[in-house]
């Protein structure tokens, strides 16, 4: 399985850049969507941390309240070199309380606490905001016009290179070579890596069927029978016929074209749709057999991805990017349509 062969969107601009060459210039602030009302059995903690793993930091919480790690919970994992701020929430039933002030960890600082009456569960964040600097640009022209087509049509929905475990000095994708391990009929005895293991498959899966439709000419043009997303919604309906009511939502972005996350059970689509989708995953059959194995269910998922509120500023060869998107999705999609970033990072999320 290869990482490298995906297409583009728009042609690929001579451009290149250094993307993270300082954890200030990569900036995540979670939206969570809702607001903790102040009350209940869970301590929500605001924190913003730098070069820190999210995973990592809620281990530190769970020692310094000496609580069970279960306790600590957070929505969504955030990128180890970076500056980011997200909620994690802790489990303290009654009155009791902590000096979060106490709380040393280098890296994290714990901006505010607040009660709330529900958990902190994964993926109930409503997106993200990014504030991205980019150095060292070996060119700025063409750079407007392309950031005017991303803000317009919008890019392709590729899972990035996070989600498969990929860094400078392993391109090929450390969480890939264990889900091709388990694909062979290896066990993953460690909890966390198998399930790392089994997003990448699945995610590989999903990005092989974006860059199909691009590569057929359809990843914007509706096909017969294709699924389609209500835009701020998990809500999904298959588009039998095209009429121009649905033609102009897609237009509108009013609804989303959706692809598979692959498991057991039916295919949401039909007619043409189904048809192209049921053959590309005759091609992995290996893939689609293991993902059904292991009771996933047929899921959607966008092809496209749309950045909002998207604003940028140039100054001779640094630019500046601040934009917002939905969970789940990955701003190194939206870099990869602009430039060849070198990622100086050199570390996982």
């Amino acid at each position: 399985m290869q990482l490298n062969h995906w297409l583009y969107l728009y042609p690929k601009l001579t451009i290149s850049g250094q993307f993270k060459s300082k954890v200030e210039d990569f900036q995540v602030t979670e939206q969570l969507g809702y607001n903790p009302i102040g009350e209940g059995e869970h301590i929500y903690l605001w924190v913003r941390k730098k070069g820190l793993n999210t995973a990592y930091l809620a281990e530190q919480i769970a020692k310094f309240t000496q609580l069970p790690l279960r306790a600590v919970t957070y929505a969504g994992r955030k990128d180890k070199h970076a500056q980011t701020e997200q909620w994690f929430s802790v489990h303290l039933p009654g009155k009791g309380e902590f000096d979060w002030t106490q709380f040393n960890q280098p890296g994290a600082e714990i901006l505010k606490s607040i009660r709330h009456n529900k958990k902190l569960r994964t993926g109930v964040l409503k997106g993200n905001q990014f504030n991205i600097t980019l150095r060292q640009l070996t060119s700025t022209t063409g750079i407007d016009a392309r950031l005017q087509q991303i803000k317009q049509q919008g890019v392709p929905n590729y899972y990035g290179p996070q989600r498969f475990g990929s860094t400078l000095h392993d391109p090929r994708g450390g969480n890939l070579v264990l889900a091709e391990k388990m694909i062979n009929g290896e066990t993953i005895r460690n909890r966390n890596k198998r399930s790392m293991a089994i997003s990448a498959l699945r995610s590989w899966l999903f990005n092989e069927m974006l860059h199909s439709r691009l590569k057929n000419g359809c990843l914007n043009k509706a096909l017969p029978g294709d699924v389609m997303q209500l835009a701020g919604s998990h809500s999904f309906f298959c588009a039998e016929q095209l009429d121009e009511a649905t033609l102009s939502r897609i237009q509108q972005q009013d609804i989303y074209l959706t692809a598979p996350l692959w498991g057991c059970g039916q295919l949401a689509s039909q007619s043409e749709a189904l048809q192209f989708e049921q053959g590309l995953a005759q091609l992995h059959p290996a893939v689609t057999k293991t993902l059904e194995e292991l009771g996933l269910k047929q899921e959607r998922r966008a092809t496209n991805l749309f950045p909002k509120d998207l604003k940028w500023s140039l100054q001779q060869n640094v630019l500046n990017l601040s934009f917002s998107l939905p969970t789940g999705t990955f701003a190194t999609s939206v870099l990869r349509e602009l430039l060849d970033l070198q990622d100086d990072s050199h570390s996982e999320s």
